[in-house]
């Protein structure tokens, strides 16, 4: 045995056998790779209008405090949020981005010999976090691309801790209806908590919304995580948050990291979320671009998923990676997602007008050359 294998050898099993999470490539990265310039990138759901500006006059503001330490415990971001969904600041916890919470929630519930539960086609860092608490990981057969709460609720037993649900669901945009949500979470035994993953219920269509924040009052085992990334446009700070009964974010709180947000994250993410203006005109620019980029796939031929986000994953009818591979060349950046169990598909964040319609034109090149 090598002296490297060794090493490898002290980690625990669950991490020693991980798959690193990818993430959509960097611009940065593709200039380097092909020497290209003006690159569109459409894989990693960010918001197109870029921050809003009462985030960025929040940083701007916050500047001359960076050498301080950040307010550990969030008090403002908390106030502000506490107010705005009409909850108590204890029943607020505060991620590193939403990511940071569904880490935390595995943490500090799952252990070896325990179980969490999730979609086929769900989000990839299920998985990961399941894996590196050596928890057992239960994956239950998609239903239309979406959860099958029906399967799920059959699948529970004595050693499920946590069930992952995202809704809308990240690839594929599903989103599950409210009184089969809303049962289905009222229904779970009490030693099994549920994990609402709304990192893009902005984007729902108030016809379709879901409220999920009443259901809070009467079902402490449910934890919901929201994210400042996806509509607010402030992906690049990384600031979340979970609601949930002031029990489990104590307990959340017992494993967070001291200052895991920082000071220019707080200030932005609590200017960002009094800026309804600015989540207006992003709402209302995801809803038109995704009508071009669904009428585009209508005029390609293509069959893609209903989407309730800000991304559609759209079937190519043959293998994805040499799609995506050729997109780059042409100077545009889109997710491939075989990794999700769906090789023929592409997820594409909705992006400004003329990125969608460019993507449009070069996806329209590459299918007719590949």
């Amino acid at each position: 045995m090598s002296r490297n294998e060794s090493i490898y050898n002290l980690a625990v099993n669950g991490v020693r056998q991980l798959v690193p999470y990818v993430a959509g490539k960097p611009i940065e990265e593709l200039e380097r790779e092909l020497g290209l310039t003006g690159i569109i990138k459409l894989a990693s759901n960010e918001n197109p209008l870029g921050p809003g500006k009462q985030a960025l006059a929040a940083i701007q503001s916050a500047l001359t405090q960076l050498t301080l330490y950040p307010d550990g415990n969030g008090f403002n971001l908390k106030a502000a949020l506490a107010k705005k969904y009409a909850l108590d600041a204890s029943q607020i916890t505060l991620g590193n981005g939403s990511n940071e919470l569904l880490e935390l929630v595995a943490r500090a519930f799952l252990t070896p010999g325990l179980e969490a539960m999730f979609s086929e086609h769900a989000f990839a860092v299920y998985p990961i976090v399941t894996q590196a608490a050596g928890a057992t990981a239960v994956v239950v057969p998609a239903l239309n691309y979406g959860n099958d709460l029906a399967a799920m609720a059959a699948r529970i037993c004595d050693l499920t801790r946590v069930i992952f649900i995202a809704n809308p669901n990240n690839p594929t945009g599903t989103l599950l209806k409210q009184t089969d949500l809303q049962s289905f979470i009222a229904a779970l035994p009490a030693h099994c908590l549920c994990v609402l993953d709304e990192a893009y219920f902005e984007f729902v269509s108030s016809n379709e919304g879901i409220n999920s924040l009443d259901w809070l009052q009467t079902n402490p085992n449910l934890i919901i995580t929201r994210t400042f990334s996806k509509a607010y446009g402030l992906a690049g700070l990384r600031a979340g948050y979970s609601l949930s009964s002031p029990e489990i974010a104590d307990i959340l709180n017992r494993v967070r990291q001291p200052f895991n947000n920082n000071s220019l994250a707080l200030v932005a993410a609590e200017a960002a979320l009094s800026d309804e203006d600015y989540l207006l005109q992003t709402v209302a620019a995801n809803a038109q671009g995704m009508s071009i980029l669904t009428e585009g796939f209508k005029i390609l031929g293509l069959d893609w998923i209903p989407s309730a986000g800000n991304f559609v994953s759209v079937d190519l009818k043959r293998p994805g990676q040499p799609v995506y591979e050729a997109l780059l060349r042409k100077g545009v950046i889109v997710r491939p997602i075989a990794n999700y169990g769906m090789p023929n598909h592409l997820r594409i964040s909705v992006g400004t007008g003329a990125e969608n319609r460019f993507f449009l034109k070069a996806l329209s090149e590459t299918l007719a050359d590949v």
